[in-house]
C-alpha cells in the first residue's frame, strides 16, 4: 500500500475558507518563501511582521512578489510577538507562525496568562505528521516539542489532538498507539503503567472517537511482522495511525531519526492554543514550513 502524501493537505484545503496568517519575525528566506509558497497556493492570507528593509531584501533576492503580503514593520522580537498575538485576539488573524525568533519570546507572548491565547487549565501540546516511505501511512506523532514529561491527564489531551487531527484528515476511528518499552505492564516503569491505564480508558469509552492500545514498544506498533513474532492480538498493533511518546525524549528522538535520516517528510503544528501555531524550528526547511501551514489551515476549518 502506497504512503499517503502529505500534499494531500492541499487538496484537503480546497474550497475552504481562506485563513490569515500572522508571521513573527519573518526576516529569513525559509520563512518568506514557505509563506510566500502558501499564498500562491491559497492555503492562506499572509500578514508578515518583523523587520521591513529585511522582508523587502528578501523578497527582492529570492524573487518573491512582495505585494501578496501585508507587512507590518516592528523590528523587536518581543515587540513583534507580543503584536501578533494581539492581533490574533482581535480577531485580525486565524494562525499564528513563528518566524526568525526565539521560541521563548514567542511562546512567553503566548503564554501570557492576561494577554495571550491560552486558556486556564487548556494543555498547550505539539501534534506532527510524519510520512515515512517504509510505512503504509501517515504517522501523527505526539508530543516531540513542548511537554518534557506528560502526566496522565496529560496524555489523555495529547490523544485528544491527535485524534482532532486524525479526523481532520479524514480517518474515522483512529489506532492510537501508546508507546513503552514493552508490552508487559512493568511498575517500575511509569510509561507501561500509564499506557494500560489509557488503554483501558478507551476500552470505557473515557477517551472517545480512537482505538487506544498499550503499553506497545515501537515495534509492534508499526510492524505485523513483529506482531506476529510476539504472538500479540491488538486492535492497533502494526498498524497504528497516531503515537503518544511517554516524553520529549523519545518522540524527539524518533522525529528526528525520520527527518533526518530517513528524509522523512514532515508538518506540525501546536494545537491547545486559540488558534493553531506553527512552530517550525528556524532551521526547518521552506518545504516543512509549508506543509506546516496547510496543517495548520486544515485545523482552523
Amino acid at each position: 500500500m502506497a504512503v499517503r502524501k502529505l500534499i494531500e493537505l492541499f487538496e484537503l484545503l480546497k474550497e475552504k475558507t481562506l485563513k490569515t496568517m500572522v508571521v513573527v519575525c519573518a526576516n529569513d528566506e525559509h520563512t518568506i518563501s514557505a509563506v510566500s509558497e502558501a499564498v500562491v497556493n491559497k492555503l492562506v492570507k499572509g500578514v508578515l511582521i518583523g523587520d521591513e528593509a529585511i522582508i523587502m531584501s528578501v523578497c527582492r533576492e529570492s524573487g518573491i512578489d512582495i505585494n501578496q503580503f501585508r507587512i507590518i514593520h516592528q523590528p523587536i522580537d518581543d515587540l513583534a510577538s507580543q503584536l501578533a498575538v494581539e492581533m490574533i485576539n482581535r480577531g485580525e488573524g486565524d494562525i499564528l507562525m513563528k518566524g526568525l525568533v526565539n521560541t521563548d519570546k514567542f511562546m512567553r507572548a503566548i503564554l501570557n496568562k492576561e494577554k495571550g491565547l491560552t486558556e486556564p487549565g487548556k494543555v498547550v501540546s505539539h501534534v506532527t505528521l510524519v510520512e515515512n516511505e517504509c510505512y503504509h501511512k501517515l504517522l501523527i506523532v505526539g508530543d516531540v516539542a513542548i511537554i518534557p514529561l506528560p502526566d496522565l491527564n496529560q496524555k489523555v489531551q495529547i490523544i485528544k489532538y491527535m485524534v482532532e487531527v486524525a479526523k481532520r484528515l479524514g480517518i474515522d476511528l483512529p489506532k492510537v498507539a501508546a508507546i513503552a518499552p514493552s508490552e508487559q505492564v512493568l511498575p517500575s516503569i511509569i510509561s507501561t503503567v500509564d499506557a494500560a491505564l489509557l488503554a483501558k480508558m478507551s476500552d470505557r469509552g473515557q477517551i472517545p472517537g480512537c482505538v487506544v492500545d498499550g503499553p506497545l514498544a515501537l515495534d509492534v506498533a508499526i510492524d505485523m511482522d513483529s506482531v506476529a513474532i510476539k504472538g500479540l492480538k491488538s486492535a492497533v498493533a502494526g498498524d497504528a495511525d497516531c503515537l503518544l511518546f511517554p516524553n520529549i525524549e523519545t518522540g524527539n528522538v524518533f522525529y528526528k531519526v525520520n527527518t533526518k535520516l530517513a528524509k522523512s517528510e514532515s508538518a506540525a503544528v501546536m494545537v491547545g492554543a486559540r488558534v493553531p501555531v506553527v512552530l517550525a524550528s528556524r532551521g526547518d526547511s521552506a518545504r516543512v514550513k509549508l506543509l506546516s501551514i496547510a496543517l495548520a489551515a486544515l485545523m482552523t476549518n
